[in-house]
């Protein structure tokens, strides 16, 4: 339900401020973000400053629920699955500067999140604004009488390799699991085409992407090897070689068998909907329902069609 849905929301706001508080995620005094120089802060700092203008815009033409909705994406989906899993390997690392910049970094942006919450939900936000304001300079004033984020900071270059690295991991991630790739396997990587661009991104991020997509080695190459399955992001083919992983012929048996589920799934819901009785009698909110319903087989049809077609 939505209540839970926003539970869940207040929960991981509390636990992502748990975690910046174990790992010492502390203001400083005269924070300036545009001064960072890892692209992983600067980025962060950038999709801060955007949040911040699409809250502030959805509030300014009264579309309440839209600008509750950019808070929501942005703290769950960008800083809490994204930021913070990136920032892990530094904020345990050796590298004492990037540690610190991480550290200052991390606890800006959740100032600028709590501003941008407060107007949604204000005792949780006050509490954590009171709780977070114990480490580093004392704050002088409550959070609902503190400054609405105004920041505009753009880096496009740390935009593009960042965001190229949340679509390569994604990407990695969905194909484990369409392949029934065991979790705690680690596969190998074959980079096909890549331009100058790629490669550099690839030699930056390098030990962050083997870690969250689980990968054993990153290689170039210029054939794809048999068995393998292949991702196009931008100019480049990702090649995963999975044949000493998995057993191919039995996942494509298993996949040919999922496609013809859904198939009779499909067709059951479209004889269904094309019998005129059913959709004289049937309550709209039920024939919405198999449209959904068929909608969402045809999705996973074509899921599962393309993890196919990349064993083939």
């Amino acid at each position: 339900s939505r209540v839970e849905g926003y539970r869940n929301f207040v929960t991981k706001l509390w636990n992502a401020a748990r975690f910046m508080e174990m790992n010492e995620c502390r203001r400083v005094a005269g924070f300036d973000p545009a001064a960072n120089t890892l692209a992983v802060n600067r980025w962060i700092v950038g999709a801060t400053s955007r949040a911040a203008g699409a809250v502030t815009k959805q509030l300014e033409d009264y579309k309440f629920n839209e600008a509750a909705n950019a808070a929501y994406d942005f703290v769950w989906g960008t800083f809490c699955d994204w930021y913070l899993e990136l920032a892990k390997p530094v904020l345990q690392g050796e590298d004492a500067g990037a540690k610190a910049e991480t550290q200052a970094t991390a606890a800006y942006v959740l100032d600028q999140i709590l501003a941008l919450l407060h107007p949604f939900m204000p005792f949780v936000t006050e509490e954590l604004w009171a709780e977070t304001g114990k480490f580093g300079p004392a704050r002088d004033r409550l959070l609902i009488l503190s400054d609405w984020p105004t920041a505009a900071f753009e880096d496009a270059e740390a935009d593009a390799e960042l965001n190229w690295l949340i679509e390569v991991v994604s990407a990695i991630r969905s194909v484990r699991t369409e392949m029934n790739v065991p979790a705690g396997a680690k596969i190998p990587l074959l980079i096909i085409g890549a331009g100058a661009d790629t490669g550099t991104r690839v030699e930056s991020q390098l030990t962050t992407l083997m870690r969250l997509a689980r990968l054993e080695t990153v290689d170039y190459g210029t054939d794809a090897p048999k068995g393998s399955a292949q991702i196009i992001v931008g100019e480049a083919t990702l090649a995963l070689p999975l044949a000493g992983v998995i057993d191919i012929s039995a996942e494509q048996a298993r996949l040919t068998k999922e496609i013809g589920k859904e198939d009779g799934e499909i067709e059951k819901i479209d004889r269904k909907l094309g019998n005129e009785q059913f959709v004289a009698k049937a309550p709209p909110e039920v024939i919405e329902e198999q449209r959904e319903r068929r909608q969402a087989a045809v999705e996973r049809r074509e899921r599962l069609a393309a993890a196919l077609a990349r064993l083939s």
